[in-house]
């Protein structure tokens, strides 16, 4: 068991752009350099033994606003993701259930939903830790189509977690955002952290290392946590 205890990690891993602006790359090479990262970091989070992990792909306004060999390009690193999950010895050995979270089904290709359809069936039983990518996603939408669910299920004293795309998961404990812009964008996961503690970093996401994840944890583990009290 690691020295660590955190239950529930979310990412926003923003600056794939920037950086590939500040080498004089192209977009796509900013998202296949934060993709390197993201690998890296996941594996570093299982290590650790945090047990949920949360990652923001792709926002809804990502999907529908940013160029479309960008967002063809964004499509062909999920498969990627996608496929290589299915066959990944390292989530098999730590025991990784994975989730696809958001609008997916509506706005990816089907040849894409049916990869993330497989991935989400064929993990499920899974259940050391779990691992949540959230993809044409914003929590300002999810929260009014919970709250739409809730009223029109007309259940007393109903809670609109039960309705979320989140219902599955525990409250999130800790949030990093990269890029060095300190706010949540789009009530990222607004019920879900209401509670977290928030880590900024001033660096961009490619160039965001295992080590500064762990140091974030770190930080985390050192805070006194009120709750409100």
């Amino acid at each position: 068991m690691s020295e660590y205890s955190v239950g529930h990690v979310a990412i926003i891993p923003d600056g794939n752009r920037r950086w590939a602006k500040g080498k004089d790359k192209q977009p796509w090479q900013g998202h296949q350099a934060g993709f390197k990262s993201f690998e890296a970091i996941l594996k570093r989070a299982l290590e650790l033994d945090i047990y949920c992990i949360s990652f923001w792909g792709m926002s809804t306004d990502n999907r529908q606003k940013r160029p479309a060999r960008e967002v063809l390009f964004l499509f062909r690193i999920f498969e990627r993701v996608f496929k290589k999950a299915l066959g990944s010895p390292t989530l098999k050995k730590h025991d990784v259930r994975i989730n696809v979270i958001g609008q997916w089904r509506k706005q990816f290709p089907k040849r894409l939903v049916h990869f993330a359809d497989k991935l989400i069936h064929d993990t499920r039983g899974r259940k050391k830790h779990m691992l949540n990518l959230l993809l044409c996603y914003d929590g300002k939408s999810e929260m009014m189509r919970a709250l739409q669910k809730a009223i029109l299920a007309k259940k007393r004293d109903a809670a609109p977690k039960e309705y979320l795309y989140t219902n599955n998961l525990p409250p999130v404990d800790l949030v990093i955002r990269t890029g060095g812009d300190p706010h949540l964008s789009a009530g990222f996961m607004m019920w879900d952290v209401a509670d977290a503690q928030l880590h900024f970093s001033k660096k961009l996401w490619p160039d965001f290392t295992p080590d500064d994840f762990e140091r974030a944890v770190q930080d985390f583990l050192r805070r006194e946590r009120r709750f409100g009290a």
